[in-house]
């Protein structure tokens, strides 16, 4: 026999103490005429009921729930960084001959407001990132990626990930950056083709990493100050940068 749900066993329960009480209201007053009515107020009130419920609780428990889960996505996202993005921007960063261009604007300030993380994000979508394929280090680049093959792939595996688009179009294209040099044995000795076409990857994997890493950035700024302070002590962009306090 197929076993009832707690909701139908709670609907009963629920229907068989408004009995209860109703009867013993009839027992004590003998006026059915006034248990009607009672009744009447109450089915009247009912779509006000269900408008509350439906509308301002219903909306408050979704944001609430939009709230969770932009926590568990940062959260993500930090792990991210720390596991993997940071030292990506370390190797790429010291790849790119345009730096000095941007690196002004990656020193972040404790006290930068949003008007500022704006006004970056929009001068990093406008700078043009480029890599020099003589400088990129493949192999290193190549033995740090497959080391971390399992956990990239448990991030694409989470379902949180796909709250945010553009993190997860990072993910995938550091997977697929992995894939491509997991698949090459002699990474010392591909073409100068294959190596430009590794390049125009990591150039687009670079500008989509510096554009989430600022704004992870101003997540932190803004709600763990603390956890702010520690990436600017380790800031990829910075060379003056130290995890210890001078």
């Amino acid at each position: 026999m197929k076993k009832i749900s707690w909701e139908i066993r709670f609907g009963i329960l629920l229907v068989t103490v408004s009995f209860i009480l109703y009867l013993i209201h009839f027992v004590v007053y003998k006026d059915i005429g006034d248990i009607l009515l009672w009744l009447l107020k109450g089915l009247a009130f009912l779509p006000i009921s269900i408008l509350f419920v439906a509308l301002i609780v219903n909306r408050l428990l979704i944001q609430r729930g939009k709230k969770i889960s932009l926590e568990k996505l940062n959260l993500l996202i930090g792990i991210f960084f720390s596991e993997v993005g940071t030292t990506l921007l370390e190797f790429f960063s010291d790849w790119d001959p345009e730096l000095d261009k941007i690196k002004e604007d990656l020193i972040i300030e404790t006290d930068w407001t949003n008007e500022e993380f704006e006004k970056v994000n929009i001068s990093l979508k406008k700078h043009k990132y480029e890599i020099d394929f003589i400088k990129v280090d493949l192999q290193n680049l190549r033995s740090f990626l497959i080391e971390k093959h399992d956990f990239l792939l448990r991030l694409l595996e989470n379902p949180n990930t796909l709250e945010h688009d553009f993190f997860t179009d990072v993910l995938r294209a550091v997977f697929h950056l992995t894939e491509e040099l997991e698949g090459r044995k002699k990474i010392r000795q591909i073409s100068e083709r294959d190596n430009m076409h590794i390049t125009k990857e990591i150039k687009s994997i670079y500008s989509m990493l510096v554009y989430e890493w600022v704004n992870y950035m101003f997540y932190l700024s803004n709600n763990y100050p603390y956890s702010f302070s520690l990436a600017m002590r380790t800031n990829p962009f910075d060379e003056n940068a130290s995890i210890e306090y001078s």
